[in-house]
C-alpha cells in the first residue's frame, strides 16, 4: 500500500471526498502530489497552519488559502488538514472565481485568498447548483451534452447551432481549455460515484468511459494528483485495507 494511501486510511473518521452539482469537495491529509492539471478552479483551505503547493516554475505558495485556477500545473504538498473544493467552470460560484482572476485580484497563476479560509460546502453548493451567467448559453449546453457521454465535434456543434470552428473558438475564448479536457473530467466525476455506489475500481473505470483501470489512473493522476486506490478508503472507509490493495491490482 503506497504512503498516500495510508495516511488517508489512518485517518478516515475524519476525511471525506463528496461530489456536489458544480463541485466536489475533499477534506482530510495531503500529501506531496506529482505535478497536474484540474478542469476545474481549486480552492485549497487549511484547517490549522498553511496550504503549500508548487507551481510550474518551482516557486512555492504557502498562505491559509489558495486559488488555482483551471489547468494552471502545480503539486501539492504534504499538509496535515485540508479543505479542498474542485469548482467546476460552468457553475455561477465559479463566475466569482473568473471575476477575481481577470480584474486582478488574484492573477492567473496559484495565489493567496485568506479571504476564502471561512469557505463552507453550503457557501459552494448553493451557487455551485446555478449555471454561469458569464459563459455562452451555448457553451454550457455543450458542456452538459459531453457531461452525459462522448460525442463527435460535428455532432456537438451540431445540437448548439454552430460550426465546429465557431464552437472551438468559443471555449478557446471562454473556458480556456479543450472540451476533450472536460469530458474527462465529466468521466472522472462519474468514476468517484461509481466508486461510492461499491463498485470495484475496474468496474468504475469501464462504465465512466474509461479503456481500462491503468487509463483511468493516468488520468486521475494527471488532472487530480491522485490515483483511484488513494481515493478509495475515502469514499468507502469500511473497506479493509487488504480489500484495498486486492481492488488497486494494475494501480501503476
Amino acid at each position: 500500500m503506497n504512503p498516500a494511501a495510508g495516511a488517508l486510511a489512518r485517518t478516515e473518521t475524519t476525511s471525506r471526498f463528496d461530489v456536489g452539482h458544480g463541485y466536489a469537495l475533499y477534506q482530510g491529509p495531503s500529501w506531496d502530489s506529482g505535478f497536474h492539471r484540474h478542469a476545474a478552479f481549486q480552492i485549497v483551505v487549511a484547517v490549522a497552519g498553511e496550504a503549500a503547493m508548487v507551481d510550474a516554475s518551482g516557486v512555492c505558495h504557502r498562505a491559509v488559502a489558495l486559488v488555482v485556477p483551471p489547468m494552471v500545473r502545480h503539486r501539492m504538498l504534504a499538509t496535515t488538514d485540508l479543505r479542498v473544493f474542485f469548482v467546476e467552470p460552468q457553475c455561477a460560484f465559479a463566475d466569482r472565481l473568473r471575476e477575481r482572476c481577470v480584474s486582478g485580484r488574484w492573477g492567473s497563476g496559484i495565489s493567496a485568498a485568506p479571504e476564502l479560509r471561512e469557505l463552507s460546502e453550503e457557501d459552494v453548493r448553493l451557487a455551485g447548483a446555478r449555471p454561469s451567467g458569464e459563459l455562452d448559453p451555448r457553451l454550457l449546453a455543450a458542456m452538459d451534452a459531453l457531461a452525459d457521454g462522448p460525442v463527435s465535434m460535428p455532432d456537438l456543434a451540431a445540437r448548439v447551432d454552430m460550426s465546429p470552428q465557431r464552437l472551438r473558438g468559443l471555449v478557446r475564448s471562454q473556458l480556456g481549455m479543450p472540451l476533450t479536457r472536460w469530458r474527462v473530467w465529466g468521466q472522472l466525476r462519474r468514476t468517484v460515484e461509481a466508486l461510492r455506489a461499491g463498485r470495484s475500481l475496474a468496474e468504475a473505470a469501464a462504465v465512466s468511459g474509461f479503456a481500462d483501470q491503468a487509463h483511468l489512473t493516468r488520468w486521475m493522476r494527471e488532472m487530480m494528483g491522485l490515483t483511484p486506490a488513494v481515493v478509495l478508503p475515502v469514499l468507502r472507509p469500511s473497506l479493509a485495507e487488504g480489500d484495498v490493495d486486492r481492488d488497486r491490482t494494475g494501480d501503476r
